[in-house]
């Protein structure tokens, strides 16, 4: 059977995450049953990461096997006319039969944007955290530094109600960092951070973090300390979900 790859668009607003959930709006359900229309069959699509409830994407990937023989340009055109108009498919091609969307990536790219003044924006304002107070990007950039490479980010970790309820254990808090990049343009803060995985909401408790290092709530030493202690406790609060964005998904 063909192995189909989807890149996927998509704005979290009024999802309950990518992971299909009963009774609840997901864009996993949602891409899983527009391609049940095309297929005339219930398949499964696999994703690259289980993206939470509020957070976007512009490259999340999927990938599903099916015996029918539409080409990828057809099935794009036909998912694009199901799918509503807050999900749209980037692109879809045959890869090969152990290509498998979460297991074959390598890394992720997030981008997280923040607004630093005193009102929140009308136009946009599901994609950005609007802080008020006044931001310093230099501890900020200062703090940040100190996550590049291999750490045990248990200090970023959120918690895993789907995990608890299952029974399942956690795994490793191992992760590679390579980047974070902190750009400020005007009144907009851009977080860009890439790594070869990431824990349940640890970009959000990077970034809730990072901004009372800002505001001077901390001092930007402290985010090493944090790292070393390995108990979500001890870290910022967790930054709402309407400004993280996945960028990319990184293979081979």
């Amino acid at each position: 059977m063909p192995n189909f790859q989807l890149v996927l668009e998509y704005d979290g607003t009024r999802y309950h995450g990518w992971q299909r959930q009963p009774k609840l709006p997901t864009v996993q359900g949602a891409v899983e049953e527009a391609v049940a229309i095309v297929a005339r069959k219930r398949i499964p699509v696999h994703g690259a990461g289980r993206t939470d409830a509020g957070v976007h994407a512009e490259g999340q990937v999927g990938h599903f096997k099916t015996k029918s023989r539409l080409p990828p340009d057809a099935w794009q055109r036909a998912l694009n006319s199901l799918l509503p108009e807050d999900i749209v498919v980037r692109s879809v091609r045959v890869v090969p039969d152990r290509f498998h969307a979460r297991f074959s990536a390598i890394g992720k790219v997030y981008r997280y944007r923040i607004i630093n003044r005193r009102y929140a924006p009308a136009i946009g304002r599901q994609y950005v955290w609007t802080v008020y107070s006044p931001l310093n990007l230099r501890r900020m950039r200062s703090a940040a530094s100190s996550l590049i490479g291999r750490h045990d980010f248990s200090s970023f970790q959120g918690s895993d109600p789907s995990r608890k309820r299952s029974g399942q254990k956690m795994g490793t808090a191992i992760c590679r960092v390579g980047r974070i990049e902190l750009r400020q343009r005007r009144d907009e803060i851009d977080i860009t951070i890439a790594a070869d995985r990431f824990l349940q909401q640890m970009i959000r408790a990077i970034v809730g973090t990072l901004v009372e290092i800002g505001r001077g709530k901390r001092p930007p030493g402290d985010m090493k300390a944090i790292l070393q202690r390995k108990d979500r406790r001890v870290g910022g609060p967790t930054a709402p979900p309407m400004g993280l964005c996945l960028l990319k998904v990184r293979y081979r």
